[in-house]
């Protein structure tokens, strides 16, 4: 063992280790919180200065974290936030929590990481370890982060630790947080993933140790493709069922009832969030450079992409069966972050839903309890406009993207003329109002 492993593991063994996360979006705060929770001092370090003025003040901006949560643990000097990486000099361990999204030619945008990456080089010293958590493409971890660390002169795994722990974030559950979601680490080598799983172990109910960061940055993308090609598949399965007269949600929950061999996704009007829609494409372009063509990843891709037009067909045919035109007609969109109870509007189908019916002239509004305001093509913004009776008496249509528990669905049946839900909460609810699903 060597020293600098031996004098790291005790650290961390009796929390004098000084940690850092960089990144404090919806992955690096709860992260951060909870290494702070299990004792440690937290360095935290984001660009964005407005950001970092209110950590120090210990307001969250993050739903998933409580105000008096955070608070507690800057009060008590356990948590700290900068966006100097000078200040970094003397942690003892940085987890790297950066956005990673595609170029709009679909190519991984590995700026954040790089940028991130190097900053960190230059403050770097011997005993220090690196994870990275940032989803991308395999490889990352050997091709991006270990050049970087190396050009120092460290041997990585004896002077310096380097690993892949892919986040498993899933804002607004209220089962699954940080503390309870296993963890899985991927280490360069093998004492890099000891040190790796030492540490996360203080604050992970359970860690899975991989072979490689190349094994723990593939088994991310498996996750989210999963469900990006299950969610394609069933997609398109309302797409089919559409065109013969059948209900697909009934057909959904009829085979959910088989015991073994079937789990049940369910259709929408589009794939959104920070993981799902982007994910499975970093694995799509890695496979390019190698000349191989991830079929089911580019197919699921096509139809989860082309659900926000479905929807708008939905609503033309829907408006048309009521003597009405797109063009002109008050249409109120409910919800538009990309899943219920959120504040996270990432790749959200309801942005799309509302350029393309502001482009057909619509007389478009929307509400969200989460989303205050949006922005759309061009630099368009929109607010959300106030939840009232009169609100949705007053539409031509109202369309529910995001299923959001402030809502009473059937009160908004009782007082909406015409409704497209996408989520499938109004269907078979009382009431004179006409329901359209998918």
């Amino acid at each position: 063992m060597s020293s600098k492993k031996q004098e790291l593991l005790k650290k961390i063994n009796d929390r004098t280790a000084l940690i850092s996360v960089v990144g404090m979006g919806y992955v690096g705060l709860p992260l951060a919180v909870e290494f702070a929770e299990a004792g440690f001092t937290v360095l935290a370090l984001d660009v964005d200065t407005r950001k970092v003025e209110l950590l120090n003040k210990g307001e969250s901006y993050i739903e998933d974290i409580p105000t008096e949560r955070l608070k507690a643990l800057v009060d008590a000097g356990k948590f700290k936030a900068t966006a100097d990486y000078q200040d970094l000099k003397t942690v003892d361990a940085i987890s790297i929590c950066v956005p990673t999204p595609l170029r709009k030619t679909k190519d991984p945008d590995m700026s954040y990481i790089i940028r991130s990456i190097d900053s960190i080089s230059a403050i770097a010293h011997e005993g220090l370890l690196v994870v990275l958590e940032s989803t991308t493409y395999p490889g990352t971890t050997e091709e991006i982060i270990r050049p970087r660390l190396e050009k120092n002169g460290w041997e990585v795994g004896r002077d310096i630790f380097i690993a892949f722990s892919p986040e498993r974030i899933d804002p607004g559950n209220q089962v699954y947080q940080v503390r309870n979601t296993p963890k899985v680490v991927g280490g360069i080598t093998l004492d890099c993933t000891e040190v790796a799983s030492t540490l996360y172990s203080t604050s992970v109910d359970t860690v899975v140790p991989v072979s490689s960061p190349t094994a723990a940055e593939m088994v991310k993308l498996l996750e989210n493709t999963f469900r990006a090609v299950n969610i394609g598949l069933v997609n398109e399965m309302a797409l089919m069922c559409d065109k013969l007269k059948i209900d697909v949600w009934e057909v959904i929950h009829a085979a959910a009832t088989k015991p073994f061999g079937f789990m049940p996704f369910f259709p929408g009007p589009g794939l959104g969030g920070h993981c799902i829609p982007i994910d499975p494409h970093y694995l799509s372009w890695k496979l390019k450079t190698l000349n191989y063509t991830a079929r089911f990843i580019e197919l699921a891709s096509e139809i989860n992409t082309s659900m926000p037009l479905y929807v708008i067909d939905k609503i033309t045919d829907a408006l048309n069966d009521a003597a009405k035109a797109i063009r002109g007609s008050r249409i109120v969109v409910l919800g538009v972050a990309y899943k219920r109870n959120v504040n996270d509007v990432r790749e959200s189908p309801a942005l799309d839903v509302i350029e393309l019916l502001r482009q057909k002239g619509a007389d478009i509004v929307y509400h969200d309890p989460h989303v205050p305001q949006i922005k759309l093509e061009e630099g368009h913004t929109m607010t959300s406009c106030d939840y009232s009776n009169d609100l949705l008496h007053d539409a031509d249509c109202v369309v529910i993207i995001t299923d959001h528990d402030f809502y009473n669905w059937q009160d908004i049946v009782n007082r909406s003329r015409l409704i497209v839900d996408t989520r499938h909460v109004a269907v078979g609810l009382t009431g004179d109002t006409r329901v359209v699903t998918l």
